[in-house]
């Protein structure tokens, strides 16, 4: 089905062509029937909240498509995005899992088709269902691994320029071993430096030096990594 923004959705869970790329929805076809009542698809704009840190959550939003930025916002107002997160993911599960308020805001980064599910229903759901309790284990599991290894990254890196550099090497697709790599990631140099904990001024400057250095190279709205091996060793 053609929905707004250009996007092809689905109907319903049963017939959504998406759902391979989600492992939580992977369900059984008794128990995704199941799902499939509870669940809420729509179609959402670029700049849409789906929460807010510190707001109660409302229920689960499974991001069948499209990409969804994850920030949070110290006391003077300094924003740091998380993570960029991708169709598959499922977002504010730890928190209605646990029944306290969101840690963190969810914007849509791009046109995202999002199933929504509340938090009472999602809860019966989970209790009912064996097989949807281990995949809310394991999703909260992926979640864990996937923060710990973001602060661990963060923490470790020695410098701006190492941390920016292990953020470009994070968009390269997990099967690319091409000499080239062509990545577009639709974030502006001041998203880029919320991401690693800097400066817009700073992520500019370095993105100039790496194509100084021909490590990168930009055409248009896509970034080329020419020269895989030296981001690596700048990452490390």
């Amino acid at each position: 089905m053609n929905a707004p923004y250009g996007l092809e959705t689905g109907e319903n869970c049963l017939s959504c062509k998406l759902r391979k790329n989600c492992a939580f929805c992977s369900f059984s076809p008794e128990v995704l029937k199941h799902f499939n009542n509870i669940g809420h698809i729509s179609a959402l704009p670029g700049g849409a909240l789906l929460f807010i840190e510190g707001q109660m959550p409302r229920g689960i939003f499974v991001l069948c498509s499209g990409k969804v930025k994850l920030s949070t916002t110290s006391k003077d107002g300094k924003v740091l995005i998380l993570k960029i997160a991708g169709s598959g993911e499922v977002l504010g599960l730890s928190a209605v899992i646990a029944g306290t308020a969101c840690e963190l805001t969810a914007e849509t980064a791009m046109p995202c088709q999002i199933n929504f599910v509340e938090r009472e229903a999602l809860l019966r759901f989970v209790a009912k269902h064996g097989e949807a309790g281990l995949h809310t284990a394991q999703a909260l599991s992926k979640e864990f691994q996937a923060v710990y290894q973001d602060i661990h990254d963060l923490v470790m890196a020695r410098s701006s320029a190492g941390k920016l550099a292990k953020l470009l090497l994070s968009w390269i697709p997990i099967r690319e071993n091409g000499k080239e790599v062509r990545i577009s990631s639709g974030l502006t140099h001041e998203e880029m430096a919320q991401m690693i904990g800097s400066s817009r001024e700073t992520v500019t400057r370095l993105l100039s030096d790496l194509k100084k250095k021909q490590f990168i190279r930009l055409e248009g709205s896509m970034l080329v990594i020419r020269n895989r091996t030296a981001l690596e060793a700048l990452a490390s």
